[in-house]
């Protein structure tokens, strides 16, 4: 990755790695929720609503996982970024089971899967610094891209260089200045790491 300080690269899934094709708004009406994020909002729910709620959200993100598409070359940088020696990671707000069901559909693989059934989620620095400590590498020298708030705050929590994909935004949010990079595809993701990929796709390495 040229002379860029990069040591470990983490992705989110939904509108990073794939395409973003689940509607949070129809989930919240589907469970009865105002404007609160969900996983917040179930987290103070009884146990019996708890449990409906937890089916809905699943039903949707499996469906989601099931339709869903990947971001133009996403396999490629991904793969890149693991030939030329460093870890890729991935942390979603999502389960387990849905991230298995968008690995298997799309061929992905990452060294380290970090799920809301693991612990502590986005916002908060935890599954950085989940992620890091299982790699003993600094978050200083790592690499965190998402397409929402949550992902640039929890990098930005855990020390670690927070890039936002603003490729779904016509007018950038307020928050994407909180970034410290800001691309619009992982095509020019990869640009930044000092990756390129050639016009077969085939990942080229600098020096290669």
């Amino acid at each position: 990755m040229s002379n860029v300080d990069c040591q470990l690269v983490i992705f989110d899934m939904d509108g990073t790695l794939t395409r973003p094709n689940i509607n949070f708004d129809e989930i919240r009406a589907a469970i009865g929720l105002d404007g609160e994020p969900i996983l917040e909002a179930l987290a103070k729910m009884p146990p019996a609503d708890r449990a409906r709620a937890d089916a809905i959200l699943q039903e949707f993100e499996d469906r989601a996982a099931d339709g869903s598409e990947l971001q133009p070359h996403a396999l490629e940088v991904v793969a890149a970024i693991r030939e030329s020696g460093r870890p890729a990671a991935l942390m979603t707000r999502n389960t387990r089971r849905s991230v298995d069901i968008v690995m298997r559909r799309h061929r992905l693989d990452f060294d380290f899967i970090r799920t809301r059934d693991d612990g502590i989620n986005k916002p908060a620095p935890d599954p950085v610094l989940d992620i890091c400590r299982h790699f003993r590498v600094a978050p200083a020298s790592t690499w965190v891209i998402g397409d929402y708030h949550f992902d640039i705050q929890c990098a930005n929590a855990a020390g670690a260089i927070s890039v936002h994909l603003a490729e779904a935004f016509e007018t950038l949010p307020p928050w994407s200045n909180e970034a410290r990079h800001i691309v619009k595809s992982l095509l020019e993701f990869s640009r930044l790491l000092g990756i390129r990929l050639d016009t077969e796709s085939r990942p080229i390495l600098p020096g290669a």
